[in-house]
């Protein structure tokens, strides 16, 4: 399972936020370079579409494969009561030629981008990672080179964490508490509940920026 919230923040503001995540965490950012394929299966494939993402690390000396398979978000009750998104997912390293199998197999390309930006990832209550990016759009098929920002001016900001059916609400309750420390600059909220840039963001990375972040939380 994964604990997932998102947001947007314009560019101007994201030093400024990586210097107040670099306050929380204190660890090291890590950059981000993924060309992110959407793959979904066709009728043949089952009753039920099927949805897949293959990840390709381009920071890595030689680009590395993942495969991520996410489910539908956790319902009932309870769920609508947090403000985190909780919902099954399943990864793992592949090669290569993990393109070409799920080619094979009747798998068809919905949708490709290109995500650049930074991550934090660091221990504080659950396992988090956060990623500030741009999203780009491929103007050619898998043309990462010739990349263009979707939405220029804007990134998006997502904290994830793992988690599993006997500690996810331990491990939103933490998220929940770190997203705390980011209200001035940005709100974080389920995937698709659109609340925009904050109003106090210009105010708050002024203030991160004329003091370097202050000290570590």
């Amino acid at each position: 399972m994964e604990c997932v919230v998102q947001g947007i923040i314009e560019t101007q503001h994201v030093e400024a936020l990586e210097i107040l995540l670099q306050g929380i965490c204190g660890v090291h950012k890590q950059s981000l370079r993924i060309h992110e394929l959407c793959l979904k299966s066709v009728s043949n494939l089952g009753l039920v579409a099927s949805e897949i993402r293959l990840l390709c690390d381009l920071e890595q000396p030689e680009p590395t494969w993942t495969v991520r398979h996410v489910g539908g978000p956790m319902r009932g009750a309870g769920a609508e009561q947090i403000s985190v998104l909780v919902k099954p997912m399943l990864e793992s390293k592949v090669s290569k030629n993990a393109l070409r199998l799920f080619y094979a197999l009747g798998y068809k390309l919905d949708h490709e981008q290109l995500r650049v930006g930074f991550a934090f990832h660091f221990q504080r209550g659950a396992q988090i990672t956060v990623t500030v990016s741009s999203i780009n759009k491929m103007l050619k098929l898998h043309a990462t080179d010739e990349a263009v920002p979707v939405t220029p001016g804007i990134q998006l900001v997502e904290v994830t964490a793992p988690a599993s059916s006997e500690n996810y609400t331990e491990v939103v309750a933490s998220v929940s508490s770190f997203c705390e420390y980011l209200a001035p600059l940005l709100h974080l909220s389920k995937p698709g509940v659109s609340t925009g840039v904050v109003p106090t963001a210009a105010a708050a990375a002024a203030s991160l920026m004329s003091d370097g972040g202050g000290t570590k939380l």
